[in-house]
């Protein structure tokens, strides 16, 4: 994994080329799907999250946002929230589903190339001509994928919680005597 020092005077120290760089070069290992950690040079403490969190931060402010204002108070009302921890795998699982839609398309589009990587045009409008339908077609699964993994957590939890409290007299509970007055 490459190593990647932070030092106070916030420089990035890249420990493998023995060089320093910019948040635009962190960003283009994070494109190149290079595997990297950042640490403070004094503390060794993990900052790699933050440096990621800077690197959106930055593109949210650069051009087309990729959240609006309502998602990202959404996700802040979350942290704290009893399905914090729930709502971090649930995000993570429906982007491994989006990117895997992602990828299938790429490799369905990989034949309307020639070899020297320009689109043939008669492929490339057959295909073009079936994308739209497919692609609704794609994002329908992706979305009932995702509406199923998050009921799916929530039978999970809402199981975790019975078992935790199936010792505790609830009046009212399933199977139990109403109480008289």
């Amino acid at each position: 994994m490459r190593l990647i020092k932070k030092y106070p005077n916030r420089r990035l120290y890249d420990t493998q080329t023995s060089a320093y760089i910019t948040l635009a070069d962190v960003k283009q290992l994070v494109l190149a799907n290079e595997d990297f950690k950042v640490v403070d040079a004094k503390s060794s403490e993990d900052l790699t999250r933050s440096i990621l969190l800077q690197i959106i931060l930055e593109e949210e402010a650069g051009g087309t946002p990729l959240f609006s204002s309502p998602m990202l108070a959404q996700i802040i009302r979350f942290y704290g929230h009893a399905m914090q921890g729930m709502m971090g795998t649930y995000l993570e699982k429906t982007m491994q589903a989006f990117v895997e839609i992602q990828n299938k398309m790429q490799e369905q589009s990989k034949g309307f190339y020639d070899p020297k990587g320009m689109p043939n045009p008669e492929l490339w409008a057959q295909f073009m001509s079936v994308q739209a339908p497919m692609v609704q077609a794609m994002m329908g699964n992706y979305i009932e994928q995702s509406k199923n993994l998050f009921v799916q957590m929530q039978e999970q939890m809402q199981a975790q919680t019975r078992n935790m409290f199936q010792n505790f007299p609830f009046p009212g509970q399933p199977g139990e005597p109403p109480e008289r007055k």
